[in-house]
């Protein structure tokens, strides 16, 4: 199997494992070397154990390509406002807004929170600023009102086309345009190489969806050396605590982050 992201955990490596029969099958691997959470109501691995075996495994199959890359990444924090007493309020009253009723669980919780600080005006006028320095860019973000707001802002003559759950268009070829990807639909798969800027209009929970969406412009083809990150962030609980887990390479954990807010 080629591929540049061979494996971010384990069980990634298990088809690979199990096809140069290291293990006879998934589960054999799985009582060798998974420990599952106890305290989810689904399947969750909390830890592999035993993994000296696994790396000396893992470096039997995989072949280093060198290479060299003559891009140079810049990542630019922006940070926007957002309503601090909406915020409070939401979180002290454990209320959907949005739905007018009660929040029952962890994601509600999260959801409205994150609506409540990525829906802020700030947070528009930043990207539209981004544009008037970069005509042609890719912009990602997480849930359908983002869409909207996206799809309502004013871009002038700029063509404006999307890879989402909605719509599968192909990147414009104008000499101004905005590329809108949904991160679940289009993270990885695909590659563009007729802009240098990505701006990430909200932060995934994943990081290593976060790092497949960067590598979308970041090709060995591009005709561009620098090329620009621009992440729209708050000062938000939520914000602060998701750019925490994704600085740590970890996936955001929405239960452990309601209990303390």
């Amino acid at each position: 199997i080629l591929s540049a992201t061979s494996g971010d955990c384990w069980s990634d490596y298990i088809p690979v494992f199990v096809a140069n029969g290291f293990y006879r099958n998934k589960s054999e691997f799985i009582r060798e070397h998974v420990v599952y959470s106890r305290f989810t109501k689904y399947p969750k691995i909390d830890r592999y154990v035993n993994t000296g075996r696994l790396i000396r495994l893992r470096d039997r199959i995989l072949i280093d390509m060198d290479f060299s890359r003559h891009t140079v990444p810049h990542h630019e924090d922006i940070y926007c406002n957002y309503d601090i007493a909406m915020y409070k309020n939401a979180i002290r009253t454990r209320w959907d807004i949005y739905k007018d009723e009660p929040i029952q669980q962890a994601s509600g919780l999260c959801y409205v929170l994150r609506r409540i600080v990525n829906s802020d005006e700030s947070r528009q006028v930043a990207l539209l600023e981004i544009f008037e320095k970069h005509p042609k860019m890719i912009v990602f973000y997480n849930f359908d009102y983002e869409r909207d707001i996206l799809l309502s802002l004013g871009y002038g003559d700029a063509e404006v086309a999307e890879w989402s759950g909605h719509a599968h268009q192909p990147v414009p070829e104008t000499d101004s345009w905005v590329y809108l990807v949904q991160y679940t639909a289009g993270s990885e798969g695909w590659n563009c190489v007729k802009t240098d800027t990505i701006v990430f209009y909200s932060q995934n929970y994943s990081y290593k969806t976060m790092q497949q969406a960067t590598g979308r412009i970041d090709r060995l083809n591009t005709p561009y050396r620098d090329l620009y990150y621009y992440h729209l962030k708050s000062r938000s609980g939520i914000d602060l605590a998701i750019n925490k887990a994704l600085r740590e390479k970890k996936q955001f954990n929405e239960r452990r982050f309601t209990k303390w807010e």
